[in-house]
């Protein structure tokens, strides 16, 4: 009889076991998408709502997997489901073509000594990232230093963090973004001057 009972309660064991089981995985084949799974593209157009508010001394930071959540409140971090570089390009692009602001673009010094064999991939970003931002004034800075750098100006701007799937280390980009307005004109000014000078060299009659 205590053979008989004693088998009947560990059926009931397992079958409760196997219910809970199928009831977690359907939970999670329901669970809402996220923003970011729901519209993968979507940070895309709250940077380009940003590039409209924001200014002189804002800072837009496309970091890797591994950066971590800065505790000040104006500093706002947001995962996005993005290749690292596609999302260094896209800002880039997008400073490229604003009127009203420039970037001073900064990237981690400690990345130039990281070594292939530590960090698989780290060349072929290196040149990839130089492809990206080519003819862009990028400064090296020390990763902590950029860091604090970032809370600090926090205090009085704000600071969005794109943080993408990248997992090679100190790949992190940051734009700091600039006055840009006069900077277009004088480069549209200078394109007049070289036009004007071209014709009066080369004349068409």
């Amino acid at each position: 009889m205590y053979r008989i009972m004693k088998l009947r309660y560990i059926k009931i064991c397992y079958y409760l076991t196997l219910l809970t089981l199928i009831f977690s995985c359907m939970d999670n084949e329901m669970a809402p998408l996220s923003q970011n799974q729901r519209n993968p593209t979507g940070w895309k157009s709250e940077v380009k709502e940003r590039l409209e508010v924001y200014g002189h001394r804002n800072w837009v930071v496309i970091a890797d997997a591994a950066y971590p959540l800065q505790s000040n409140p104006a500093i706002e971090t947001k995962v996005i489901h993005t290749d690292q570089l596609e999302a260094v390009k896209y800002v880039a692009d997008l400073i490229e073509q604003a009127e009203h602001i420039d970037a001073n673009i900064f990237i981690d010094k400690e990345m130039s000594f990281v070594p292939e064999n530590k960090a698989k991939g780290i060349e072929s970003y290196r040149e990839n990232l130089n492809k990206v931002l080519k003819g862009k004034l990028v400064k090296p800075m020390l990763h902590e230093e950029t860091i604090n750098t970032l809370d600090e100006s926090a205090n009085l701007f704000n600071v969005l963090i794109l943080k993408t799937n990248m997992m090679i280390p100190y790949t992190s980009v940051f734009f700091n973004w600039n006055v840009g307005i006069g900077i277009h004109n004088q480069n549209r000014n200078s394109e007049r001057r070289l036009i004007i000078i071209l014709i009066k060299i080369y004349p068409v009659f």
